[in-house]
């Protein structure tokens, strides 16, 4: 379903900061591990049934070893607190090759990266990598506080530190995120790219639409879907392409809960359009989108939908399941 076809060891378990833990993760016979790219992310089986995604925050250089920080939340749906609680040094998890929805721009003339909290994951593993490389670049970290910020000490002691500017809530206004400055004017080559909680991106992204950057020359990543309103939802059917049969979708059920009670898996795994496991072809009918996965062209397509998350705003949904 995921395909955790990687055995991996849990090397190291360190309290990175407040609420959020790193674990250094090698292979458990002791030989490199599948090669990565900056922005890369794994899944990560936590227990049976529940299995989540984690971003790689190491340089891509290093084959020994992945690197995830996890953010503990108050409102986990069990991955993060299992993460901090149980998995312990020694332990043997099953993970998936690394996957990239969120690269780099291989013919980008200069880079910005926003990082939110935990966020900072990808985005640092791409500052090391356009460091590395020689590349133009800069990073902003937003953050609540100090003692709230992740990788603070690998980034101060690293040669990104000129590069990297830091921005806690709780600090004194000069020192936070000046978005205008830091976007500077629309150039032709440059690309922005932002991962961090929804409302954070939301105002990146939304101030560098507003400035006049392309969709194009924006890329991100989101952790947890939008809180939807679903107080208008009705039902509607799902129509499956391969035998005709169909299955209504209740009002209070997402398409995807709904076709496995009928007997329909699909795979699964986020539950909240963010990681696309789950993504499906729409044969007919128009989606309502309501993931944090596709790009606004792909949704205007209207050929694929998240089905853990998105409705119908036709009757009938004709699916290539």
């Amino acid at each position: 379903m995921h395909n955790l076809a990687l055995n991996v060891r849990v090397a190291a378990k360190h309290a990175e900061a407040s609420d959020i833990c790193t674990f250094e993760l090698v292979a458990t016979h002791g030989k490199a591990l599948p090669a990565f790219t900056a922005g890369a992310h794994i899944d990560v089986q936590v227990r049976d049934g529940l299995v989540r995604q984690y971003s790689l925050a190491n340089n891509p250089s290093e084959a020994n070893r992945y690197v995830i920080g996890v953010l503990r939340e108050p409102a986990s749906r069990g991955g993060s607190i299992a993460m901090h609680d149980t998995i312990t040094v020694g332990d043997v998890l099953r993970i998936s090759s690394p996957k990239n929805h969120f690269t780099l721009q291989p013919d980008a003339r200069r880079s910005l990266l926003f990082a939110g909290g935990i966020g900072v994951t990808p985005i640092l593993s791409m500052a090391e990598h356009l460091h590395d490389v020689g590349a133009d670049f800069s990073m902003h970290y937003c953050s609540r506080s100090p003692s709230r910020t992740a990788f603070l000490a690998r980034i101060k002691s690293s040669p990104l530190a000129s590069r990297v500017q830091v921005h806690h809530d709780d600090g004194p206004n000069a020192q936070k995120l000046d978005l205008a400055a830091a976007l500077g004017q629309v150039t032709a080559g440059t690309h922005i790219y932002v991962c961090g909680p929804g409302g954070f991106m939301d105002f990146v992204l939304g101030g560098a639409r507003a400035a006049g950057w392309a969709q194009m020359q924006l890329h991100s990543e989101f952790f947890s879907g939008h809180a939807q309103d679903v107080s208008g939802d009705t039902p509607f059917f799902v129509k499956l392409a391969s035998s005709g049969r169909v299955i209504t979708i209740p009002s209070d059920r997402s398409i995807a809960r709904a076709l496995a009670e009928a007997g329909v898996d699909i795979p699964t795994s986020c539950e909240q359009g963010v990681c696309g496991t789950c993504l499906t072809r729409v044969v007919e009918g128009s989606p309502d989108h309501r993931d944090a996965y596709l790009t606004p062209e792909e949704r205007d397509r209207n050929d694929q939908l998240l089905p853990c998350c998105s409705r119908s705003q036709s009757p009938l949904l004709v699916l290539d399941l």
